[in-house]
């Protein structure tokens, strides 16, 4: 399997708060780190440490050299990037006492890709076997690389995020993964309980599976007749910034390296475990050797994935 991210690259400018700004207050941050992230950096990132082959797809801007860089470093294949004389996507993230977060981005080159470099792209995989091209919300034209990617008998993958309207747009039925969290899930079964998630989304898009993350409730998982559901390893937060990111990269992996789904979520909740005890977006992310050992230790406590059907 090779892992195919058409994915947002942002500079992450992160201030330590008390307390998220209120209407109408100033404020000053405790301090400020300067990251590297977008969801599709960190996807590819974990992804690539947990150890699928990847290559990332996107916009670099005038300011993204950095960007690269981390990629590179990471083992992230980067030569279908290309570049553009515009700012760089970015973000002014908001992390509070107790370690959550609150995130406003820019788009910048992330809203830049054409049909032209999105088909130059996937067609520099004519040819290859079990390509999983992945998305995020963060990108434009995602609708058309799910419909371009499937015609070419590619798998797909979104994460749905940040949730907004196009998403209700998209073909999601086209889809082999969808990744949502509880917000995301409700918007776009159209229901007020997460309970009602999970049997809208399994009777509306049958041949999807589907990734439900609900944060400090952990996760569920609907695949055909199979549904499972884990809890979360307590841990104390230090930065959630890129936790989810790293439970779709490490669920990724093991989904399509063992075809096991309590397996996945296991793994997943590890990954994203540690991540949480550790400021950064991509430099939160764990090595799988590191995961593992957290597993086979026992360090983060006991967790175990549970059938429901």
């Amino acid at each position: 399997m090779k892992l195919l991210n058409f994915g947002s690259l942002n500079k992450d400018y992160v201030y330590d708060v008390e307390h998220f700004v209120q209407p109408g207050e100033t404020m000053s941050s405790l301090g400020l780190f300067i990251n590297c992230g977008g969801k599709g950096l960190n996807q590819s990132i974990a992804a690539a440490k947990a150890g699928i082959p990847v290559h990332h797809a996107g916009i670099i801007g005038v300011d993204g050299g950095i960007l690269e860089d981390k990629l590179r470093e990471n083992g992230v294949d980067v030569s279908l990037l290309q570049r553009a004389d515009s700012p760089n996507g970015h973000a002014i993230i908001q992390v509070d006492k107790n370690g959550q977060n609150c995130i406003l981005l820019y788009g910048g080159t992330n809203r830049m890709l054409t049909k032209e470099y999105i088909n130059h792209t996937l067609d520099a995989f004519a040819g290859e076997k079990d390509i999983l091209v992945l998305l995020q919300n963060e990108t434009n034209l995602a609708g058309y690389i799910m419909e371009e990617a499937h015609r070419r008998g590619m798998q797909t993958a979104l994460n749905a995020a940040p949730m907004n309207k196009d998403v209700l747009g998209y073909p999601l039925e086209l889809l082999d993964w969808l990744i949502v969290n509880e917000v995301e899930g409700r918007q776009i079964a159209g229901c007020e309980t997460d309970e009602e998630i999970l049997p809208f989304l399994r009777e509306k898009y049958p041949n999807c599976g589907i990734l439900l993350t609900l944060g400090s409730r952990g996760a569920c998982c609907v695949r055909g007749e199979e549904e499972y559901r884990i809890g979360c390893f307590h841990v104390d937060a230090v930065d959630t910034t890129a936790a989810g990111d790293t439970f779709s990269g490490y669920f990724l992996y093991s989904i399509y390296e063992e075809n096991n789904i309590p397996n996945a979520l296991l793994l997943a909740s590890a990954a994203s475990a540690l991540a949480i005890g550790r400021k950064g977006a991509s430099d939160s992310v764990p090595l799988k050797a590191e995961v593992e050992e957290a597993l086979r230790n026992g360090t983060l406590g006991e967790l175990h994935a549970v059938k429901i059907r």
